[in-house]
């Protein structure tokens, strides 16, 4: 019979080839999934995983969708290597927008392309606001950083909708909940003509870039991280949890509300309740599935908006339910955890022994 045997030493192989081995039996139940819903496996596979990849436009579509996602999950990677549980990113996300949204509805018709600057600054402070109340509990009250970063999504959502059901409804909007469309000099710039990509997958990436370095290569990434993987030793050595809890927080909280500033004054143009899309809790399995590393956090978006224009391609075209994003998102992060295990434990076959005739 098969056992789990504890390993000398973690294992550096599994822990590359385990989100590999995760994704590889995400796709056996998926296409166990669509056998059983009637549908072409083969079929549902291409629209995942070749359709958006198959043109100029579908890339820029998916550089599109991974760039907030991995912001986010650059963001969340400093709280969860600090031991920090950010879990509300995606009402980091939601407020950030809604300040970007506001800073945004200042400009006029004639304002230039400057604008820009100000509005995803907004988003910033708007971000890091709303994670700085998480810190401020957890350091004041020594609340939970889970429940009060998740129940704060809830408010954050509230808010949005006060504001576009309120206060900035569109006048002429024939009563839907939207604000007006941004003028052209808040509208983040467009990488090529044609195309939806902008600017803010160049930010992702040179944010790659910097959170590497601050991580790796600087003493402050060095003190948080001594201080998530072992805190009697931060303390001994005299770093401060209170500075690594308020820095980590405020950066990942900024991500957040930058992904939500390039959102909103990116491709969708004004605000509406339909901002949150889940990006903050998608970031997270993003987060673990590039193993809390810059570098594969990239991968791992990549992968992750495949899911989400998938999803949205398989349901126009094959009639599939709309959940079924959601569905492979929570497969690849149990299947994670599953094959996570075989980083400290083995799989060995055991014979048990045969029972002797007469033994009780």
């Amino acid at each position: 019979m098969l056992q789990l045997e504890a390993r000398p030493a973690p294992s550096k192989a599994m822990s590359l080839l385990s989100p590999v081995l995760a994704l590889a039996i995400t796709m056996l139940i998926g296409i166990a999934m669509f056998v059983l819903l009637g549908k072409d496996p083969v079929r549902a596979l291409q629209i995942f995983f070749v359709e958006p990849l198959k043109n100029g436009y579908a890339l820029s579509e998916l550089a599109l969708k991974a760039t907030p996602l991995l912001l986010i999950a650059l963001g969340l990677a400093v709280c969860f290597r600090s031991n920090i549980w950010n879990i509300g990113a995606e009402g980091q996300f939601i407020v950030g927008a809604t300040a970007a949204g506001g800073m945004a509805m200042l400009a006029g018709p004639d304002t230039g392309g400057w604008m820009v600057v100000p509005v995803l600054l907004a988003g910033v402070a708007g971000g890091m606001a709303w994670a700085g109340i998480v810190a401020f509990l957890r350091d004041k009250a020594n609340a939970n950083e889970i429940l009060v970063s998740l129940m704060l999504v809830y408010v954050a959502t509230l808010l949005l909708g006060y504001f576009v059901y309120g206060p900035w409804k569109d006048p002429a909007g024939y009563n839907f909940p939207q604000t007006v469309r941004f003028a052209a000099g808040t509208q983040v710039p467009r990488l090529f003509t044609g195309l939806r990509v902008n600017i803010g997958s160049l930010l992702a990436l040179v944010s790659v870039g910097v959170l590497w370095v601050f991580l790796f290569r600087t003493y402050a990434g060095f003190q948080l991280q001594v201080g998530g993987l072992a805190p009697a030793a931060a303390r001994y050595a005299g770093f401060s949890s209170r500075r690594a809890l308020w820095v980590a927080l405020l950066v990942s909280g900024g991500m957040a509300g930058l992904a939500g500033a390039l959102d909103v004054a990116g491709p969708q143009g004004q605000l509406t309740p339909y901002v949150p899309a889940g990006y903050g809790f998608a970031a997270i399995i993003v987060a673990f599935v590039g193993r809390l590393h810059p570098v594969g956090m990239v991968f791992s978006a990549v992968l992750m908006s495949l899911f989400y224009i998938g999803g949205e391609l398989a349901q126009t075209r094959m009639g599939l339910p709309k959940s079924l994003t959601g569905v492979f998102q929570g497969l690849l992060l149990f299947t994670l955890l599953a094959c996570d295990t075989l980083i400290a434990y083995r799989l060995r076959w055991r014979t048990t022994p045969a029972r002797a005739v007469g033994a009780a």
